[in-house]
């Protein structure tokens, strides 16, 4: 069926298809939206879930950790300082293998106080074992969510689905609701191995000793590396039964290209109205990798694209104070025992949900070619100096 609707409204009718059971919510701008239309649909009886208001983003990650520990599919959404304050429960859930999901819309932390977009709010949480999928549009935002419980259910890892604030949570597009037959289809109803069961005792979150606690993070780091043939199939079966597929990286017209954009969230889009233009004016040697799982990050992946290219243009929208672009650094990482590699140029824009531009794309392009290194380890675009 299709809906128009914004980037927010798609997180929920992902939900609500995937039948999520619980959803704890508490409310900040700019992912409000998501869980207002939620609570509607649970109100209505359009979604069969205990809705659960709490006090504080920290009260929403411990309320769905004990869905998830209790047996349910369980979902919640915040942005910024909202993920910031749950960062403690953010562990907790991982570390107890929870497969919760949750919607991340990317906001600028403070201070200067912002609501806008950026990703550092996201990519500060990289390390804690959540796996993250970055989004472009509002479909692959319903359909990540969708994804997400069926990646989540069979590594037992949280996953969080993120999008860019206002870019994408409130501009509105044509999407095309999956049948929730076919969802059912894809995603069965959620049964854990263990779960609190007074008929089954376990316990779960205990005081865990040297002897233990060791082994306890390999099995987080083996899941991990679990993670990306689990999610290439989650996403085969997807466009098996529901017919569309994303890939966790996506390489855009880089047949011929000896220069590739990197790009991750909505700037793609604007990356490939400009390389489409280049392409149609006959100009074929300049492609995009888009990359949509970071954590784990697709090392491998990403050199077999990357690796046939002369120059590599990492388009961050974020920054790691002191070394740079978090997506470059990564990328850079991922060639550390490679023989060879690109030259990398690390362009650092949309700080504060400034506006990225088709102009702001074509002077990175222009730069990457027109510079045999680049003069600065940073280059900012955009920077009123």
């Amino acid at each position: 069926m299709k809906e128009v609707t914004t980037g927010n409204h798609a997180v929920s009718y992902g939900a609500m298809l995937s039948r999520a059971q619980v959803i704890a919510a508490y409310p900040i701008t700019p992912q409000t939206q998501i869980v207002e239309l939620l609570s509607n649909f649970c109100a209505t009886g359009k979604l069969k879930a205990k809705f659960i208001k709490v006090e504080s983003e920290h009260s929403v990650m411990a309320a769905s950790i004990g869905a998830s520990l209790a047996g349910a599919r369980a979902f919640t959404a915040t942005s910024g300082q909202g993920l910031a304050l749950m960062h403690e429960m953010i562990h907790w859930a991982a570390n107890g293998r929870l497969p919760i999901v949750m919607a991340d819309v990317n906001r600028s932390m403070a201070p200067g106080w912002s609501i806008w977009t950026d990703q550092n709010d996201t990519l500060s949480q990289r390390d804690t074992g959540w796996i993250q999928l970055y989004c472009e549009s509002s479909q692959e935002v319903t359909d990540s969510i969708i994804q997400g419980f069926k990646i989540a259910e069979n590594v037992y890892l949280p996953v969080m689905v993120i999008l860019d604030a206002f870019v994408l949570s409130h501009t509105s597009e044509v999407i095309d609701l999956p049948d929730i037959k076919l969802v059912d289809k894809y995603l069965p109803p959620f049964k854990p191995k263990d779960k609190l069961d007074l008929k089954n005792p376990r316990a779960f979150g205990g005081l865990v000793t040297p002897d233990f606690n060791f082994e306890l993070k390999y099995k987080m780091q083996e899941a991990m590396n679990k993670t990306i043939p689990v999610a290439k199939w989650a996403d085969r079966e997807f466009k098996r039964v529901i017919g569309r597929s994303y890939g966790i990286i996506e390489a855009y017209k880089c047949e011929k290209a000896d220069t590739i954009l990197v790009t991750s969230g909505t700037i793609t889009s604007t990356s490939r109205y400009v390389i489409n233009q280049l392409h149609a004016q006959g100009k074929k040697n300049v492609g995009i990798l888009k990359i949509r799982m970071f954590r784990p990050f697709p090392a491998k992946e990403v050199v077999s694209v990357l690796g046939k290219a002369k120059k590599v243009a990492v388009i961050d929208r974020n920054i790691g104070y002191g070394v740079g672009g978090i997506f470059c650094q990564e990328v850079k990482a991922a060639f550390g025992n490679e023989k060879k590699h690109p030259e990398f140029f690390n362009f650092i824009t949309g700080i504060g949900g400034r506006d990225v531009t088709p102009k702001d794309i074509q002077g990175i392009i222009d730069y990457t070619e027109t510079h045999k290194k680049p003069k600065e380890e940073i280059v900012w675009v955009g920077l009123r100096k």
